[in-house]
């Protein structure tokens, strides 16, 4: 009789432990709406992996950068989505996790792109690149390079994020031979290409609205946004400058403090699976970082997705994190002050 009591008691202390983890959560901080439904997707197969259900938090990028900051004691989520170059603002504030990469079986076989550093890994890419309406320019109209943005064509017709200008600056700075951190070398070219700009936009419901009505038919936009209006039937052209376009990298890393290291691990590493990174990109229509993901030939075949390591190569400007992340508060005082009055 002892024994079977004894037995039962470890049975029910079995039972209640897998119960608490049952009823455990991996917390996930994301953007809101078709960027948690991407996140999805990750968490889906976590789930069916692991057994641990996924919650999600969601707001905009530096809300939730600035929330992280007040709960760095207390962190509310165990994983953080963001922009890598944010993502190097989490890690310079104490608020990530140094990665052990050898939890990660899917990082050997990554793209060097996605290699962020220590203490985050990029999931996808997307490019910022020229796109512009077909019906509303030239038949004859192309932009074959980021100088085509100053042509008096395009003059009147240009829209660009106000949030966030890197992207004209950086491919400004290379224009005139420089770089990202040595972005000043634009600022000449940046003045000229003021009569050519008639908007910028603050969201992307707002750079989407500004080609849907014809206002500005050329724009500075994220090729996701433009492949939507694609889908939704606007006539669209998405262009890859010859000095490549400006690459964005989503990226994930661990809160620092969490009590679920190996889950978020785990995390991470389903995302970075070729076939989860297949879902990802299909659904967002952006670039695998996982050399082994069999993205649709229809997919593969769009300006600003890549799929080789020389399109990486020759088709993308990539900004250091640290050089992005440091100097888009003077970038967007100076485009502020000089471009925007």
């Amino acid at each position: 009789m002892k024994k079977l009591m004894v037995a039962l008691g470890a049975l029910a202390i079995a039972l209640a432990s897998t119960a608490a983890s049952a009823q455990e959560k991996l917390i996930v901080s994301v953007w809101g709406g078709n960027w948690k439904d991407g996140a999805a997707i990750i968490a889906k197969e976590f789930t069916k992996r692991t057994g641990m259900e996924v919650e999600f938090i969601t707001g905009g990028t530096l809300d939730r950068l600035a929330k992280a900051k007040v709960a760095k004691d207390n962190p509310e989520s165990d994983v953080v989505y963001t922009t890598s170059h944010v993502g190097y603002l989490y890690q310079s504030d104490g608020l990530f996790e140094k990665l052990d990469k050898s939890k990660l079986t899917n990082f050997a076989n990554l793209y060097p792109a996605a290699d962020r550093g220590d203490y985050e890994v990029g999931v996808y890419s997307y490019v910022y690149s020229p796109v512009f309406r077909t019906d509303l320019m030239p038949k004859d109209f192309r932009i074959t390079s980021w100088n085509d943005l100053w042509s008096d064509a395009v003059a009147g017709k240009l829209s660009m994020p106000d949030f966030d200008p890197s992207h004209i600056i950086v491919a400004s700075s290379i224009l005139a031979g420089g770089d990202a951190a040595t972005w000043e070398k634009g600022v000449p070219l940046l003045e000229k290409l003021k009569p050519n700009i008639k908007a910028f936009y603050q969201s992307d419901a707002t750079s989407q609205d500004l080609l849907k009505t014809g206002e500005t038919p050329v724009q500075i936009m994220l090729s996701i946004n433009a492949y939507h209006l694609i889908q939704n039937g606007v006539p669209i052209t998405i262009e890859i400058p010859k000095e490549g376009a400006v690459v964005g990298i989503g990226a994930l890393g661990i809160n620092k403090g969490t009590k679920k290291l190996d889950a978020a691990h785990e995390f991470i590493n389903v995302a970075l699976d070729p076939v989860v990174q297949q879902e990802i990109c299909d659904f967002h229509k952006c670039s695998p970082m996982n050399k082994d993901a069999k993205v649709s030939p229809e997919l593969a075949k769009l300006p600003g997705i890549f799929t080789t390591p020389e399109q990486w190569s020759t088709q993308a400007i990539i900004t250091p994190d640290e050089v992005q992340a440091k100097l888009l508060p003077t970038w967007k005082a100076w485009f502020t002050e000089n471009m925007m009055q």
